[in-house]
């Protein structure tokens, strides 16, 4: 990618803007500067995120109100960054000190506090690559990070249509990772348009 192309990216109305992202960030946070590798499906995936589940129950047990496997290593077929990603709801993700200590016990690593954006908290793993997503209960978000998944699980083209999208970005040039997220955030809501007219949702 020439300078041009990087100015026009960075400029995008569509990406996180960088002063945001150290903004939220805790600790360093280097650009990517960089194409985003995907693995082709792992079937170890399911197996690593039971394995970081139990260390979340054992940290936190009845606090932890929901624990679920998603983002593209929880379906089948997919490729995917190797990384696990994990959602939690707890009764107040504001609240840290009612579960951080415990998770960082297990040995996760708070990485990034969002206040502005559904009180957002992501823990890394750090023996197993993973990104732990914990919200408060209630949380729309959570109803649509499930449902993006459950869909893809069931309806094949439009798993098809994801991954091809996702290699077409993931091959070129990305100053932070959060802005390859950014760029795909269109087919997510086309996607998510048709799975929230699912049945039952």
């Amino acid at each position: 990618m020439n300078e041009s192309d990087q100015s026009n990216r960075e400029t995008s109305v569509h990406e996180t803007p960088k002063e945001y992202i150290q903004e939220v960030t805790i600790g360093d946070h280097p650009p990517l500067n960089s194409a985003i590798y995907l693995a082709p499906y792992d079937s170890n995936w399911p197996s690593h995120f039971l394995i970081l589940a139990a260390r979340v129950r054992q940290a936190l047990g009845d606090k932890a109100l929901l624990l679920e496997h998603v983002g593209s290593t929880s379906i089948e077929g997919l490729s995917a960054k190797p990384i696990i990603d994990m959602l939690l709801v707890v009764a107040d993700s504001a609240d840290e000190a009612s579960y951080v200590p415990e998770l960082e016990a297990q040995g996760f690593v708070l990485h990034i506090r969002e206040p502005d954006w559904h009180e957002h908290r992501l823990l890394k793993g750090v023996d197993i690559k993973a990104n732990l997503h914990v919200f408060s209960e209630g949380c729309i978000e959570v109803n649509r990070m499930l449902t993006f998944r459950d869909w893809l699980r069931t309806d094949n083209a439009d798993k098809e249509l994801y991954e091809t999208k996702k290699r077409e970005l993931a091959a070129q040039t990305w100053k932070y990772t959060q802005h390859y997220a950014d760029a795909k955030s269109e087919v997510v809501e086309e996607i998510l348009s048709r799975a929230m007219n699912w049945p039952g949702q």
